[in-house]
């Protein structure tokens, strides 16, 4: 930040549903990020060069009483805030008003913080822009900036502990296709599918990280299928998009996988082409690369493997629209994006790959008139040298998948 500044960060807003209902809390990432703290209303003061020494760095809480303890149970106490963030200056929420108003006399620059996710679906007003309406309104001479950039290539970058968290959240995921392996037959419903996904996160402290996709069938060509509720059919694919989230970190893992516990020579043909191309994204997942080459590279090999399928011909090639491939017509997301608290994390898009960095690596081949989509997808460490597979634990080869299926048909 600049001389002279003053940072806020927000915790989420307890979203409200119908009537009375709210949904569970979503931990602001970038306040947890900070502060280690997940709970209702928390607010962060940052001034690093405040005149008073106690106020560059406050955190302010909802101050627990007899009432909220009866209804909602133990909030944190000032001790145990302290313990948790590091942050010596920990005070209830009624101060903060006085606290702030203090600050923002001395300082001449202030950054708040926004959702600066580039795929953002910003229609409800959030907590960050009620606070960024009323702070400008009430001193609008002051310099403001944007704090997402700052945090965005903050978190970008992840420290051992945050790998070491992935790396839960991808050993529990193993755990939930493990068991789900074990147990998908012909008759199933996609629904019972997902919870034994349920079953396995939930005893391990975790939960799902996004709405799982369980996609049968031709539900598989659908990209963010998330009804789960058909029969699975002998001889159909089934597209597992499930991950766990543990400690509020996340990884994000797809397997495609035999209904009846083995492929057709078609389906293993498709197979076999979308693990070769993702064999070769892993390796080009390296520092220095920029989002938009790495998916240049990856659309080429893909290319490749729809031209060797005889799906595309050199002929579609020479007269496609260099803005709408004719890959496209099979291969139509992004091949993967940054890893970490949110499932879409943030990074500054326009800035090289780089040591720490953790992306999700996920072609697919989508072939709707045949009634099947195949995607697989790992979790990848950018190192110095060489990317780290986080997922590599997870089975993946056709052979294995089968084997282990037949084990657990026999069980």
């Amino acid at each position: 930040m600049q001389g002279s500044s003053l940072a806020v960060v927000n915790a989420n807003d307890l979203l409200p549903t119908s009537a009375d209902g709210v949904l569970p809390m979503q931990p602001n990432p970038d306040l947890f990020y900070l502060t280690g703290i997940v709970q209702e209303q928390t607010m962060l003061l940052l001034a690093p060069e405040a005149q008073d020494e106690k106020l560059r760095e406050v955190l302010f809480l909802r101050e627990p009483d007899p009432h909220l303890k009866t209804w909602e149970g133990d909030k944190l106490s000032k001790d145990e805030a302290q313990r948790i963030s590091g942050i010596r200056n920990v005070r209830w929420l009624r101060e903060y008003p006085s606290t702030f108003h203090r600050l923002m006399c001395e300082v001449e620059h202030v950054y708040l913080n926004s959702n600066e996710h580039p795929s953002a679906a910003l229609e409800v007003a959030s907590r960050d822009e009620r606070f960024i309406h009323q702070t400008v309104s009430k001193y609008p001479l002051h310099h403001y900036h944007r704090l997402a950039r700052i945090l965005h290539e903050l978190r970008a970058v992840k420290s051992p502990p945050e790998i070491e968290l992935i790396r839960q959240a991808s050993d529990i995921t193993r755990k939930g296709f493990a068991r789900v392996l074990r147990r998908v037959k012909p008759g199933m419903n996609e629904c019972e599918v997902e919870a034994e996904f349920a079953h396995e996160f939930i005893r391990h402290g975790a939960r799902f990280a996004y709405p799982p996709i369980i996609a049968g069938g031709a539900n598989s060509c659908v990209l963010h299928y998330t009804q789960n509720n058909r029969p699975l059919r002998n001889g159909d694919l089934l597209l597992l998009d499930v991950a766990a989230r543990y400690a509020n970190y996340n990884s994000d893992v797809t397997r495609t996988v035999p209904v009846g516990g083995r492929f057709t020579r078609r389906q293993r043909s498709i197979y076999d082409a979308v693990l070769r191309v993702l064999r070769e994204v892993i390796k080009a997942t390296v520092k220095g690369k920029l989002l938009r080459d790495w998916q240049k590279e990856a659309e080429t090999v893909v290319e490749h493997e729809l031209l060797e399928l005889g799906l595309l011909k050199q002929r579609d090639l020479k007269k496609q629209d260099p803005d709408n491939k004719a890959l496209k017509k099979y291969f139509m997301h992004g091949v993967g994006h940054p890893l970490g608290l949110d499932v879409h994390d943030v990074s500054l898009g326009n800035r090289p790959f780089a040591p720490g960095w953790v992306l999700t690596v996920e072609p697919g081949i989508y072939l709707p008139e045949e009634g099947f989509g195949i995607r697989l997808e790992n979790d990848i460490l950018v190192g110095e040298d060489e990317p780290l597979d986080l997922t590599a634990s997870i089975p993946i080869e056709a052979s294995e998948i089968e084997d282990l299926m037949s084990r657990g048909s026999k069980a």
